[in-house]
């Protein structure tokens, strides 16, 4: 069996969960490729004029794994109760799927996370397992191993952060979700902008998760979106350890527009820079505006007369 999982969304937050998940049950995982303009432009088809960039991409990731697998993996999550609820595409995405492509012959296989429906996390995987053909107790294992590696693998990315803070460099925040932040399509080219020009990104997500769910009431008494509070809590966090903040958004987030509204109107004496990413080619204009907000900041610290 081999399970297809598209490299969008929630990929960028599971992507280890989920591949020692199934590796652990014995299937084997087929990754979609990188995103790409076709893959850009194969989202767009298939999606309303509405709906946001990430969600369009996702599709085109979905539509690029088709006939190179036998199922593909759209896992439902809805809550995670008082830790705070995902946007509604994450809990629409498994139906979405099944309606648009549902004359292309595809199997999808999903999980449910709805803890305000008493779906754990660890029941879903658990149910999950069984349906794939594995014992309940291979599947608990399965789950907990998998579990034990992502938190792992963020720990590690944690503590090699914390060393690039040292860094007598501008040090500067990308306020951003992980789809946005690691897709190489729309987040890597503005980090690999901000490295030519001697600058070291800091990504919001590579911090205690668990941390920033508590600091994030720093900035705003709450959210609803438990992604938006990691974001805004690592915007706390780091506030007095970075020289600048870019607040990266994929057009058109709703949440987004929300919680970045008030970042600007709350968060005072440093500079923020709030970047809209659409499906347009190229970056020329965001190139531009990057430079700038890096030529500010270094007015500031005085490297500039």
């Amino acid at each position: 069996m081999r399970i297809g999982i598209p490299r969008a969304l929630l990929y960028y937050r599971y992507k280890t969960l989920w591949k020692v998940f199934f590796e652990q049950l014995g299937i084997e995982t087929i990754i979609s490729d990188k995103t790409d303009k076709k893959i850009m432009d194969a989202g767009a088809y298939y999606s309303i004029d509405e709906a946001c960039l990430s969600s369009k991409l996702y599709l085109g990731h979905i539509d690029s794994l088709i006939d190179k697998c036998d199922f593909i993996f759209v896992p439902r999550i809805a809550n995670y109760a008082t830790k705070g609820i995902l946007c509604t595409r994450f809990e629409a995405i498994y139906d979405m799927a099944m309606s648009t492509f549902r004359d292309k012959n595809v199997r999808f296989i999903t999980l449910d996370v709805d803890l305000e429906q008493k779906k754990s996390e660890e029941k879903a995987y658990i149910d999950l397992g069984i349906r794939l053909g594995a014992t309940k107790t291979q599947a608990k294992r399965a789950y907990e191993m998998a579990l034990n590696a992502m938190i792992l693998e963020l720990n590690n990315l944690s503590d090699m952060q914390n060393k690039l803070l040292d860094m007598n460099k501008v040090r500067i925040l990308i306020a951003s979700h992980p789809y946005n932040l690691y897709d190489e399509y729309i987040g890597v080219p503005v980090t690999k902008l901000l490295k030519k020009l001697d600058v070291v990104p800091i990504m919001a997500d590579r911090a205690d998760l668990k941390l920033m769910q508590q600091q994030y009431t720093n900035i705003c008494k709450d959210i609803p979106w438990i992604m938006s509070r990691e974001i805004v809590g690592a915007v706390s966090h780091y506030l007095d350890k970075v020289d600048g903040i870019i607040l990266m958004t994929a057009f058109p987030c709703g949440p987004d527009s929300m919680v970045n509204e008030m970042i600007l109107r709350r968060v005072k004496n440093k500079p923020i820079l709030n970047l809209l990413l659409d499906s347009q080619d190229g970056i020329a204009g965001v190139d531009t505006r990057l430079e700038s907000f890096v030529d500010i900041i270094r007015f500031r610290r005085g490297e500039i007369i």
